[in-house]
């Protein structure tokens, strides 16, 4: 069947050809048993060369969707800033940067006095980073940002893996306002489906021991985490389903940066979904409900993202496509493809 399916489909066609080329690909891992090495292989983070973007970013701008997950949780951490003199935000998977780089650039435009903010970005010393100089590299650029822009900012890497992370590495100081920041993030971490250990609880519960005064979620909205294989494949399929249809209204046919997105980053993505199991299976995420319910469980109570945050980005999904959908529930803000929920923006104290 998958040699006649391989005849059918093309990375090159229309949306519904090119998702049905990963599944295929992912269901021909599934039965080779080459998952995880696939998984590996494929490098979202890696930038292509120095010059470029690496594909997770290139994913991050041109996917809206994505792009409407972190201005929401910027706004809320912004609007988190007002009356303090001294803000402390911790990063649990800093990435390249980016969210931090529009952080900055959105807090320069405000009037009036502006606090100091103290950045902790937290990355896996394994990953790729290294191939771009590290946690080191990406807090230089944000301090230049901050300096052209004359904000007064501080950078601090904990280059560990998220699990092993403890209160005594984050260095919180009495008299910072606290934010911690988990975006696309918390979905990495085994639960109790997984391991007794229960690391997705467990980073909650420490970081609800810290005292913040805002946390924010950012997450795609779909159940890739309990779901037996064959419901599995069918919600991974609906889902990138639609992602695949959102790059189409935002990137032309032959868009090379399209190409490297869908191949790097998705592909990826729905490869460990379809083709791994158990430990093997990292990307395991969640519906917003049950975020919710965990976040509940940790001790966090829901801090509603402000009118004013939902108005800005209404404004900017004009932009793009009336396809696009916001809507806003129990507090969070929902970003969707038509009918379908891709991600959603939470914020908790």
């Amino acid at each position: 069947m998958i040699n006649d399916l391989r005849q059918k489909v093309s990375i090159q066609g229309d949306p519904a050809e090119r998702i049905s080329a990963y599944m295929v690909e992912a269901l021909t891992a599934r039965l080779a048993n080459s998952g995880k090495g696939l998984y590996k292989a494929l490098k979202c983070k890696e930038p292509p060369s120095s010059l470029r973007l690496s594909a997770m970013q290139v994913l991050f701008e041109v996917c809206p969707c994505f792009r409407f997950g972190f201005t929401a949780a910027n706004g809320a951490i912004l609007e988190a800033f007002k009356d303090e003199k001294r803000v402390h935000i911790i990063d649990f998977d800093i990435n390249q940067g980016s969210q931090y780089y529009t952080l900055l650039q959105t807090m320069a435009k405000i009037p009036g006095s502006r606090p100091h903010v103290r950045l902790t970005g937290v990355d896996d010393p394994e990953s790729v980073q290294r191939s771009v100089g590290g946690l080191k590299v990406i807090g230089q650029r944000l301090k230049q940002l901050a300096e052209d822009l004359q904000l007064s900012f501080e950078f601090q890497a904990v280059a560990t893996q998220t699990a092993l992370v403890s209160p005594s590495m984050l260095d919180c100081q009495p008299g910072e306002a606290l934010i911690v920041n988990f975006a696309f993030q918390l979905h990495h971490m085994p639960d109790e489906s997984v391991s007794t250990v229960n690391v997705r609880d467990q980073l909650l519960r420490m970081v609800k021991g810290l005292n913040p005064k805002l946390v924010t979620v950012v997450e795609q909205d779909v159940n890739t985490n309990t779901t037996p294989f064959l419901p599995r494949f069918a919600e991974a399929y609906n889902y990138y389903s639609a992602v695949f249809e959102s790059l189409d209204a935002t990137l032309p046919r032959s868009s090379q940066d399209r190409m490297n997105v869908e191949k790097h980053c998705l592909a990826r993505d729905i490869v460990n979904i379809v083709a791994c199991e158990g430990d093997e299976r990292i990307e395991r995420y969640e519906v917003a409900g049950k975020w919710r319910a965990r976040m509940s469980m940790a001790g966090f109570t829901s801090c509603p993202i402000s009118q004013n945050v939902s108005n800005e980005i209404r404004k900017v999904i004009k932009e793009y496509s009336d396809r696009f959908k916001v809507k806003e529930e129990t507090g969070a803000l929902h970003f969707g493809w038509e009918d379908k929920i891709l991600i959603f923006t939470s914020a908790w104290r």
